[in-house]
């Protein structure tokens, strides 16, 4: 399969600087680390090939698998995971050298729960950073609900709200289609998504009335405290497209608040930006 990198827009610089200003901070906080030694683990869920396109400029820029291999201090253990083989097989190449790091093929739903995360055990010292970062709908809520309850990962989550909008929260919500209306469901958990999204109030034509993103957002954001178990989720950045629309809104977890505070500051550095 020949390979067809991403064009990406000026949110997603703004997503690449951020995860590096985070990973580079994590990394640092515990390779210093003594009584006890940590081993820390960086881990890419749709890791793509490890550049894109800049769409406004042609030039190529680095991916976040790039990213997170040139921080210094380095991670002791990487996993970049993806569904397409062009992909995987550019980021072959690219780790070539780095014995650390693993590539895995496949839907990284299954993946992460069989083979990534139970690596990452809390009480053998390791801690993770993982990205979750789909397209869309692409992610099961297990994934995140695990990370939670691992109590050792640190996530960054792209809630796609723009997907959301467009394929799941109608007008009419009796028209949507069953396979977008299972794909909420499997990102959401549940379907506690309907009572969050719509209000009780009805349109003029009998439908009921969307919440807006902030609020749908908001809804998310207290479900990985309350159901997926982080102790820290600050509020979510959301990430606009060059028409000022909200694209997706980009959520971090934690179990330590000094980890909620180091991504407050980032997240506020960037918010005029973003």
């Amino acid at each position: 399969m020949k390979l067809k990198y991403d064009r990406i827009g000026n949110w997603s610089i703004i997503k690449l600087e951020i995860v590096r200003d985070y990973a580079k901070a994590y990394s640092e906080i515990l390779s210093t680390q003594r009584n006890p030694s940590f081993y820390h683990v960086y881990i890419d869920a749709f890791a793509g090939p490890g550049k894109h396109i800049y769409k406004d400029t042609g030039e190529f820029v680095l991916g976040s698998p790039q990213i997170a291999l040139d921080i210094h201090p380095p991670f002791r253990e990487y996993h970049f995971i993806d569904i397409d083989s062009a992909k995987v097989n550019e980021l072959l190449m690219a780790v070539a050298q780095r014995p650390e790091a693993h590539i895995h093929y496949g839907d990284c739903n299954t993946i992460l729960i069989r083979d990534v995360f139970p690596e990452v055990s809390f009480t053998d010292y390791k801690r993770g950073l993982c990205l979750l970062d789909p397209y869309g709908l692409h992610l099961k809520w297990e994934v995140i609900q695990t990370a939670g309850q691992k109590k050792s990962i640190d996530m960054f989550l792209n809630f796609p709200i723009a997907d959301i909008n467009r394929n799941v929260l109608w007008r009419n919500p009796e028209s949507v289609p069953q396979v977008n209306i299972q794909r909420m469901n499997d990102y959401w958990g549940d379907e506690s998504w309907k009572e969050k999204a719509y209000s009780t109030q009805t349109s003029l034509f009998g439908w009921q009335v969307k919440q807006n993103n902030e609020t749908i957002a908001s809804a998310f954001q207290e479900r990985l405290r309350d159901v997926a178990g982080f102790k820290y989720v600050p509020k979510p950045l959301p990430m606009r497209n060059s028409r000022h629309a909200v694209v997706y809104y980009l959520f971090f977890a934690s179990q330590k608040p000094v980890a909620a505070s180091i991504i407050s500051d980032i997240f506020n550095k960037y918010r005029g930006r973003g």
